[in-house]
This record gives C-alpha cells, sequence and structure tokens, in this order.
C-alpha cells in the first residue's frame, strides 16, 4: 500500500502546487456549471434577464445540495489525512466507506424533498418576483433536481479522491464534466431552442459524468481503500467525520440563508424603486446580483481551492506532530489568498462594464448596464477580506479546530451576513442589500485577525488545542 509520508517531508511550496492547482481548477471547473448556464441563459434573446433571474432563484438550492456534499466530503478528507499521519489507515478506510453511504443516501432524500416541495421552495428564494422569472425557475429547477443525487456524489467524492493522493483524478473527473456541459449548453438553447430546460439538462448530463469517473476511481482507489465491511455505518467513525466537515456545511448553508434574505429584500425593496417597480424591469436587480454573486463565485473557487487543495498536508502535519510546517503553509496560504483579492478588486473596479457585457447586456436595458456597474463595484469592494476570512476557516478545519472553524463561519453568514442584508435596506433601499457583503467582510475580518494571530503563536508553542 502506498503511503503519505511525503507530506510530512516534501517542500511546503512543492506540495501547494501539487495539491492546491488541482483542487483550485476543481473548483473552477465545478462553479463554471452554473456559470456557464447563466452565460449561455443570458446571451439567448428570447430568454434574457429573466432567464437570468431564474437562475439566480434557483442558484441557492443548489449550494444546498453542495453543502451536503462538502460536509461529508471535506471531513472524509481532513480524517482520512488525520488517520494517516497518525498511522490509523483501519479508520481512513470505514470514513470513506461511511461517507459513500452518508452522501448516497442524502442526496436521495434532498431530490425527494425538491419534487415534492417545488413551488414553495421557489417562493422562499424569491421567484415570484414576476410571472416568466417564476416559470422560468420552475422549469430550471426541475432538471436541476433530477441531477441532484449525481452532482452531490461527484462533489463529496472529490476531496476524498485528492486525500487518496490524486489530486489531478478529482481534477479531470470535474473537469471532463464541465466541457460536456460546454459543448451541451449552446446545442440545447440555441439550436433546440430547449430553453431553461436546456441549460439544465447539459448540466445534469456533465454530472453524470463526473459521477461516473468518481465510482470507477473508488472502485480503484489506491492509498485508502475500504473493504465492504468499512461502508457499514460506524456511528463513532461517521460522526467524526460530519462534525471535521461540518464548517464546510455550514460555511455553504449559511451561505444559503444570506442569499435567500438577499434575494428576497430585492424583491421588496426594488418594488419601492422608480425604475424596478416596474414589470418589465422588476428582475433586473436579482439577474444583476446573481451574476455579481458569479463572479465572486469564480474568485471564491480560487480561493477555496488554495486552502481546501492544503486540507491534506495540514491533516497530515498536525497528526504528525510537526507544528511549524503547519504554520509555514498558514503564512504562505494568507498571502497568497490575499494576492488573489487584489488581483479580483482591479478587475471589478475598473472593468465592471466588460464584465456585465458577458451576460448578454447588449439585449438589455441601460437600467441593467448601470445597476450592474454600481453592484460589481460596492459588493465586492472589499474581497480582499473576503478572500482572507474564507481561507482562515478552512486551515483551522483542516487543523482539527472544528469549533474555531464553524463559529467563525457562522459569524459571517448568519449574524453578518443574513443580519445586514435585512437591516441595510431599512436604511439605504435597494443600495443597502449591495452594502451588506462589504460591512459583513470588514468586520468578519477584525475576528479573523485575532485568530490568525492565536493560531500562530499556539503553533510556536506546539499546543493541539484552541
Amino acid at each position: 500500500m502506498e503511503t503519505n509520508q511525503f507530506l510530512g517531508t516534501e517542500r511546503i511550496e512543492t506540495l501547494m502546487k501539487k495539491y492546491a492547482v488541482p483542487c483550485i481548477i476543481s473548483l473552477l471547473v465545478g462553479a463554471l456549471y452554473n456559470i456557464v448556464d447563466q452565460i449561455f441563459i443570458a446571451n439567448a434573446s428570447y430568454l434574457g434577464s429573466y432567464g437570468n433571474a431564474a437562475n439566480t432563484v434557483v442558484f441557492p438550492l443548489t449550494v444546498i445540495a453542495l453543502a451536503i456534499a462538502v460536509m461529508v466530503g471535506d471531513g472524509c478528507c481532513a480524517f482520512v489525512s488525520l488517520s494517516l499521519g497518525k498511522d490509523e489507515p483501519q479508520n481512513a478506510k470505514k470514513s470513506v466507506g461511511n461517507s459513500v453511504i452518508m452522501i448516497i443516501a442524502a442526496s436521495l432524500i434532498l431530490c425527494a424533498v425538491y419534487l415534492i416541495l417545488n413551488d414553495q421552495i421557489i417562493a422562499m428564494f424569491g421567484g415570484t418576483i414576476n410571472t416568466e422569472t417564476f416559470k422560468y425557475s420552475r422549469e430550471y429547477f426541475f432538471y436541476i433536481t433530477l441531477g441532484i443525487p449525481f452532482y452531490m456524489f461527484g462533489q463529496a467524492m472529490n476531496p476524498i479522491i485528492r486525500a487518496d493522493g490524486s489530486p489531478k483524478f478529482a481534477m479531470l473527473s470535474t473537469l471532463a464534466g464541465a466541457v460536456l456541459n460546454i459543448i451541451l449548453d449552446p446545442v440545447f438553447i440555441f439550436i433546440f431552442r430547449w430553453g431553461m430546460m436546456g441549460a439544465a439538462v447539459a448540466t445534469v448530463i456533465g454530472q453524470i459524468a463526473t459521477a461516473i469517473l468518481s465510482v470507477l476511481y473508488l472502485i480503484n482507489m489506491k492509498t485508502v481503500k475500504p473493504m465492504r465491511y468499512d461502508y457499514i455505518i460506524d456511528r463513532n467513525i461517521s460522526g467524526r467525520t460530519i462534525m471535521l466537515g461540518i464548517c464546510s456545511f455550514l460555511s455553504q448553508i449559511s451561505l444559503v440563508a444570506a442569499m435567500a434574505a438577499i434575494n428576497n429584500m430585492i424583491r421588496k425593496y426594488g418594488a419601492l424603486d422608480i425604475i424596478f417597480c416596474q414589470e418589465q424591469f422588476a428582475q433586473i436587480p436579482m439577474a444583476v446580483v446573481g451574476i455579481v454573486m458569479k463572479f465572486f463565485q469564480i474568485v471564491i473557487s480560487i480561493v477555496v481551492g488554495m486552502a481546501a487543495g492544503c486540507i491534506p498536508i495540514v491533516g497530515y502535519n498536525m497528526g504528525a506532530g510537526l507544528y511549524v510546517r503547519v504554520k509555514k503553509l498558514f503564512t504562505r496560504l494568507l498571502t497568497s489568498e490575499a494576492a488573489v483579492g487584489f488581483i479580483s478588486l482591479v478587475i471589478v473596479e475598473l472593468f465592471p462594464k466588460q464584465l456585465i457585457a458577458i451576460f448578454g447586456a447588449a439585449n438589455e436595458s441601460s437600467y441593467y448596464t448601470d445597476f450592474a456597474i454600481k453592484a460589481f463595484r460596492i459588493y465586492l469592494c472589499m474581497i480582499i477580506f473576503a478572500c482572507i476570512n474564507k481561507a482562515c476557516f478552512i486551515f483551522l478545519q483542516a487543523m482539527g479546530k472544528a469549533l474555531a472553524s464553524t463559529l467563525l463561519s457562522m459569524v459571517r453568514e448568519i449574524v453578518f451576513g443574513v443580519g445586514f442584508a435585512l437591516l441595510l435596506p431599512v436604511f439605504f433601499g435597494l443600495d443597502g442589500v449591495l452594502y451588506s457583503m462589504p460591512v459583513s467582510d470588514i468586520l468578519t475580518f477584525v475576528i479573523a485577525a485575532f485568530l490568525i494571530r492565536y493560531t500562530c503563536k499556539e503553533l510556536n508553542s506546539g499546543q493541539k488545542s484552541l
């Protein structure tokens, strides 16, 4: 059996490149599923901003599925890495087997809930803003729901495959599905004119391809090879796996709560705006904020990819007691994340018009472009802090500090994210929705800075607990 001992000896920079780059590409490709759909939908004149708004409504619902998937996958990845660092391979095998069973069960349950409560869920996320948006949301959501089991399985297996020492295969399995989606989207939307159904079906076909490749890898794992009895649920192993992944879950699910609050505030305060109170323009704010979130998702995919790619490295070195290496990795990671945030800030502040043009601005009114430029510049003006905050969440999780990571993530997304999304529009109207993001990121960074300082001191002293 192959071992992962090189994680404790090879240069940190080399390991970061080996693990983080494939992870970044995997997450970027995963983000492309929804983003590519939105680009093609936006540029289809018969769908336009109505289709864009529908995509924004459904997007949080796919994040719920992702939240469950990454909870199981990231938790298993961290557990496997810690177990291998402690030379406990049997626990690593059980974690993988238990995780496969958990994600299959969870995906089937979520799929059933979505099919049964279709209309109510769409309304909860702002889909009733006007008749056309609601119609397109229902159509897109139905077909996306059918792919939920494949999507969740592929997303959960991705970090598990990385933990097994195959980051490139994890990347390629996701890439294969995304390429299929990119090829099929224009065929189904522009040639067959299947509209929202076409965009969704193209996505689901790509997700099926990724799931199939993940199954093939599971059968032939190289470092952690679960046996038949490892698939029997062990409460202790599955519980510890979930606890290590709970931060990933809460980070995603709390983002859903923030998006639900934002969508409903857009619907409420857009109706009070002198322009967007008109039926033909009512969907514009929701469509635009969805586009801004998609750009942010691209940036966060890079940020999370860099941090999540380091999970096996952090877990192994923490398990082996190599704290100096962990601190060095933490420093390198935070510096890199800040650089990504700075480059992103320059792009959104200087080139918002070019960004919105990608999403069909030529087919829309000037109100669409004007609001989009303002949204990019305000909503993402503190993106550097957002990048550092996200890296801090994930790194603490990888160190096995689930409580500190979870609390910080919850404060950002629920206390600040939801709280300011509900509060600021009361004073600033529709613009208050845009202000909620930078205010939340600034306040979270103040807390994160203390945690970063404390963690570095702790690593210096060789203590394991926060």
